[in-house]
C-alpha cells in the first residue's frame, strides 16, 4: 500500500562536510514528485536518504528524520534492510544482474525477503511485476534468457520490475532516463503515470521538461555557492513551480539564468 513521505530537519553528511543542510518536506502518497535543481545542490543525496541507501557510503551519516506511514526510519532498533524493502530505488544507469535470466532478476529480492516459495507463486510475481512494469509482452517468451541481453530501455525496466516485485510503498527513481534514448525514455515516462496508481513516486532528474511532464509535484534545490550545502528553495504544484514560482532562484534556473 503507498504511503506518504515526510523529512523534518534533515541534515546529510560525508565524513565532517555537510552536504545538505535543514530539509523539510512532505510527499502526499500515490503522487510523483520530481527533485530538480544544479548539480551538487544535494537531491541525489536527500533521495538516498529517504531508504537509508546514504549510510551505505563510509563516513556518510544523516539527521533529522524521515517518516514514512508516520513511522521514523531512522529511529533506534530501525533494520535498514526493512526500510529498503518498502522504499524500493531504480538508479541512474540500469543493473540488472547480467548473468541471471529475466525471471530470476525479477525475484532476486522477493526469494531474498520470503524465503523459499513455490514455483507457481514465483511464477505469479514474475507476471505481475513485468506486466506492471509494461515489459510482459516483450520478454514473456524468452523469461530464462539473459537480463543483460535486453536493450537499455528494456533493462530499466526489468530493474523496475525487479524493485516492485517486493510490493513496496515508495519507488526511488534516480534519473533513470539519463542513459536512454528518446524512445525509451517515453516508455519509462508512461511507465511512471501507470505506477503511480499503486506507488508513491519521488524522482530525480535534470530534464525540466521531464520533470514538467511527469510529476505532480515537484520541488527545487540550490547550493549558494562551492562548499556550501544544498537546500531545498521550494515544494509546490509542478505546474505553479514552473509559472509562478515562490522564489527567484527557482525562477532563475528554470529560466536558465543560473545552473
Amino acid at each position: 500500500m503507498a504511503q506518504g513521505v515526510e523529512a523534518r530537519k534533515l541534515n546529510a553528511y560525508y565524513g565532517k562536510f555537510r552536504a545538505v543542510s535543514e530539509v523539510s518536506f512532505t510527499i502526499e502518497a500515490r503522487t510523483v514528485t520530481a527533485f530538480i535543481g544544479p548539480s551538487g545542490c544535494g537531491k541525489s543525496t536527500v533521495l538516498r536518504t529517504l531508504n537509508r541507501m546514504h549510510e551505505v557510503i563510509p563516513g556518510a551519516r544523516v539527521d533529522g528524520d524521515v517518516l514514512i506511514d508516520d513511522q521514523d526510519i531512522y529511529a533506534p532498533g530501525v533494520d535498514p534492510v526493512v526500510v529498503r524493502r518498502s522504499v524500493g530505488m531504480v538508479f541512474q544507469r540500469p543493473n540488472p544482474f547480467p548473468t541471471m535470466s529475466i525471471y530470476d532478476n525479477v525475484v532476486a529480492g522477493f526469494t531474498l525477503r520470503s524465503g523459499r516459495v513455490r514455483k507457481a507463486e514465483r511464477d505469479q510475481v514474475v507476471e505481475r511485476s513485468l506486466r506492471a512494469a509494461n515489459l510482459w509482452d516483450e520478454v514473456r517468451d524468452r523469461l530464462h534468457k539473459p537480463g543483460g541481453g535486453l536493450s537499455g530501455g528494456q533493462q530499466q525496466r526489468l530493474c523496475i520490475a525487479r524493485a516492485i516485485a517486493v510490493e513496496p510503498e515508495v519507488l526511488l527513481m534516480d534519473e533513470p532516463c539519463s542513459a536512454l534514448d528518446p524512445i525509451s525514455t517515453l516508455a519509462i515516462e508512461d511507465l511512471i503515470q501507470m505506477l503511480k496508481r499503486e506507488y508513491t513516486i519521488v524522482i530525480v532528474t535534470h530534464n525540466m521538461q521531464q520533470a514538467a511532464r511527469v510529476s505532480d509535484r515537484t520541488a527545487f534545490f540550490t547550493v549558494s555557492g562551492t562548499g556550501q550545502p544544498g537546500q531545498l528553495v521550494e515544494l509546490d504544484d509542478t505546474a505553479t513551480i514552473f509559472s509562478t514560482p515562490a522564489d527567484r532562484r527557482t525562477e532563475d534556473y528554470i529560466s536558465g539564468r543560473f545552473g
